[in-house]
């Protein structure tokens, strides 16, 4: 391309907002939808997988999975989901965003019901099979972050271009919900089938065997707004951007576009073909690990890859907590006051008021403010919260631990995550669809998110071992002497101010072309530029 974008990718950055900008929201934004569901409804079914298969006999407390059945259970998918990230991200710039997209939904059905058909009775056969497809579903599940962010954003106008990306994102909050909804549904419906006592009145009898049932149920209807969706995924065309400035077919990226977005592009053919025809010198086609890269790029990407990173420590070390906060303010009674599925449906309860109260909220103001404030002011300002209210829960810890001030304690907890998904939890994902080249977008992206996804893993299991009580006599049964919640805090409160710093290193996006973020309107010139000024200047990497 020269200094002038050619007319297709001019008319996608005017277009006023069409029904097929929603339509395509709603397609992209169910695999978010499901991949919120599948990856959160493991956190549902742990207790009842604990209460089915690892029950002692005349324990005083019921079953719960041993620490590394645990981790297993719940990180193998994080494992396949930075696996898939990675794998099809870079897929997604080598084949085309529309061919990979199938592939991933696909992979999604079918592993949610391998989970819920998880073979034998015995521990060790159930876990082990559910690990599989699990880590299969993550591998799914990850291809999803690159390609959903890249095609959303290649089909936006600049106008509103953030708004629609983080309206994908933000389906990950219904994709909670509906998981809280469904699991309260069948808990409450087998419950009434299949009443039992509280556990300290019969510790067999409070776990019916129609309970084996119930986790399978949950997980398998993942698949089904997956499935409703794969259809549609595969009727959607080529974004025009691959096809235009990647395949190179200009004629065939305004014919997809007309079509979907009914605006007439004809006048530009021509003029294309005039382009590939004289004399101009071929734009420069720099790869991911050339020089090239590293001098107009290598900054942005080590800012989404870093704060994405720093991001989810904190975010998924949330789990640390919830089981405390819910008991403090009785959303969960004991276990032992329990039977397992009454456990079942208060853990759901709990999990889809959180989501009506703080995650869906965050996610929805993020879209709503996104293309007005912009996204280094959100992602600036959510890590600063995030910092202030970390401290202000760690300084004072003790008082907090007092049960007059639990409600308080919930309070800064639940503004803490609230200014996670109202600030870098969308944001971070938003960014990386944006700034990079069209032929290395979905790579980025993918290399971003999962650094996300390792940030996840360290945030979900590394600070579980970390928070552990110094007292060797208090720790969780399985466990080793840690630094204390305390502490905890506090290192999570430095890794939020981490997280401020480093978002100095990725530039604004807002109203601007993507073309004119990447610096590939320019990449046609030579790289000629104005006197004194360096080469790339235009798209340098320091923030805009």
């Amino acid at each position: 391309m020269g200094k002038q974008q050619i007319e297709v990718l001019n008319a996608l950055d005017v277009a006023k907002t069409q029904w097929y900008h929603f339509t395509a929201i709603i397609i992209a934004g169910m695999g978010f939808f499901t991949d919120a569901y599948d990856l959160f409804a493991i956190s549902l079914v742990t207790k009842l997988l604990g209460r089915i298969y690892y029950q002692e006999p005349n324990s005083l407390k019921p079953g719960t999975l041993p620490p590394n059945v645990s981790a297993a259970v719940n990180g193998v998918a994080f494992c396949g989901t930075l696996s898939g990230q990675l794998f099809f991200g870079w897929l997604g710039d080598k084949l085309g965003r529309k061919t990979v997209y199938g592939m991933t939904l696909l992979m999604m059905i079918v592993c949610a019901l391998g989970s819920g058909l998880s073979f034998g009775h015995t521990p060790n056969t159930v876990i082990a099979t559910l690990c599989f497809f699990r880590f299969w579903l993550g591998f799914g599940i990850g291809g999803d972050y690159p390609l959903s962010a890249t095609i959303m954003s290649e089909y936006s106008n600049k106008k509103t271009r953030g708004a629609f990306i983080a309206a994908v994102f933000a389906m990950q909050g219904f994709g909670i919900l509906a998981g809280g909804l469904f699991a309260m549904i069948i808990s409450a419906a087998f419950k009434f089938r299949f009443d039992a006592p509280s556990y300290q009145c019969d510790p067999t009898g409070s776990t019916v065997p129609q309970a084996d049932f119930v986790w399978r149920i949950i997980l398998m209807a993942g698949s089904v707004p997956a499935a409703l969706t794969y259809y549609w995924r595969l009727k959607m065309p080529e974004t025009a951007r691959y096809t235009a400035l990647v395949a190179q077919n200009a004629e065939r990226a305004a014919a997809d576009m007309s079509k979907v977005l009914r605006v007439e592009i004809q006048a530009d053919h021509e003029k294309v073909e005039k382009k590939n025809t004289t004399n101009q010198p071929k734009a420069k086609s720099f790869g991911l690990f050339s020089n090239e890269f590293l001098i107009r790029h290598g900054l942005h990407l080590l800012g989404t890859s870093s704060t994405w990173f720093l991001l989810d420590i904190a975010y998924y070390s949330q789990n640390l907590f919830q089981k405390d906060i819910f008991s403090a303010i009785g959303w969960i009674p004991p276990a032992k006051t329990m039977n397992a599925l009454d456990e079942l449906f208060s853990i759901a309860k709990a999990q889809t008021l959180i989501a009506l109260c703080s995650t869906i909220p965050g996610y929805w103001f993020t879209v709503a403010f996104i293309d007005k404030l912009g996204r280094f002011t959100i992602q600036l300002m959510g890590f600063f919260f995030m910092t202030v209210f970390m401290f202000a829960l760690a300084i004072p810890y003790h008082h907090w631990t007092l049960k007059e001030n639990h409600i308080g304690f919930v309070v800064l907890y639940s503004l803490t995550f609230f200014f996670a998904n109202f600030g870098p939890n969308a944001t971070t994902f938003v960014v990386p669809a944006e700034i990079f080249p069209a032929r290395l977008r979905s790579t980025c992206h993918g290399i971003s998110s999962a650094s996300g996804k390792l940030g996840a893993i360290v945030g979900a299991f590394g600070f579980l071992y970390l928070a552990q009580n110094k007292d060797p006599r208090k720790v969780d049964a399985g466990y080793h002497a840690g630094i204390g919640v305390r502490n905890t805090l506090l290192v999570l409160g430095v890794v939020n101010a981490l997280g401020f710093f480093l978002t100095f290193l990725v530039p604004e996006a807002k109203g601007k072309s993507l073309e004119e973020m990447s610096g590939e309107s320019e990449e046609g010139d030579e790289g000629k530029v104005e006197a004194g000024q360096p080469h790339g200047y235009s798209n340098k990497t320091v923030p805009a």
